[in-house]
C-alpha cells in the first residue's frame, strides 16, 4: 500500500512540474515521467494490457512527436503574443473554481477499504484477446481496414506530384 502512496505522490509531483516548467522540453520530459508513474498505477491495479499500451503509445509515440515538434519550431519570448487582460482573468477565475473543487472534495475523502478482486485474471491480455476477437471480430478488423484507409489518404494527401521539366 506503501507503494502506491509513493507512485501517487510522483505523480502528483511530476504533474505539478509538467505546468509549471519554463522550458516546454523539460515539461514534455516530465509529461513522460508521469505517463511512467501511470504505467506502474496499471500495473499494480493488475492491468498489464493498459500499462503497456500507456507505455508503448504515449511515452513512446505522441510524447516523441510532442518532443520533436517543440525542438523543430521556434519558440521566443519576443514572438509570443500579449495575451489580453480577459484572458488572464478568465485563467484566474478557472483556476479559483479549480482550488475550490479540489478543497471541497478533500473534506468529503475518508478512509476506504481497499478493494480485493475476485478473479485475479481480470485485467490479463489473454482474456482481453478471447473477448476481442470473439465477440468483437468484425468491429475490429473493420476499424483496422479504416485505419490503412486513413494511413494511405494522408500520405497521398501530403505527397507533392512532381511538375513535368521544361524543356
Amino acid at each position: 500500500m506503501s507503494t502506491f502512496y509513493f507512485i501517487a505522490f510522483l505523480s502528483i509531483f511530476f504533474s505539478i512540474l509538467v505546468i509549471s516548467a519554463k522550458n516546454p522540453v523539460h515539461s514534455i520530459l516530465y509529461l513522460i515521467l508521469t505517463f511512467f508513474t501511470f504505467t506502474i498505477h496499471y500495473i499494480l491495479l493488475n492491468a498489464q494490457f493498459l500499462a503497456i499500451v500507456n507505455f508503448i503509445v504515449y511515452m513512446g509515440a505522441i510524447l516523441v512527436l510532442f518532443l520533436y515538434t517543440l525542438m523543430l519550431i521556434n519558440l521566443n519570448k519576443d514572438s509570443e503574443p500579449v495575451k489580453p487582460f480577459m484572458v488572464k482573468i478568465a485563467g484566474v477565475f478557472g483556476g479559483g473554481i479549480l482550488a475550490v473543487a479540489v478543497a471541497s472534495s478533500l473534506k468529503l475523502v475518508g478512509t476506504s477499504n481497499p478493494v480485493l478482486l475476485q478473479n485475479p485474471d481480470l485485467g490479463l491480455v489473454k482474456n482481453l484477446g478471447k473477448v476481442l476477437f470473439d465477440e468483437f471480430l468484425l468491429p475490429f478488423e473493420v476499424s483496422s481496414v479504416l485505419l490503412l484507409s486513413a494511413m494511405v489518404g494522408a500520405v497521398l494527401l501530403a505527397t507533392k506530384e512532381k511538375e513535368p521539366k521544361a524543356a
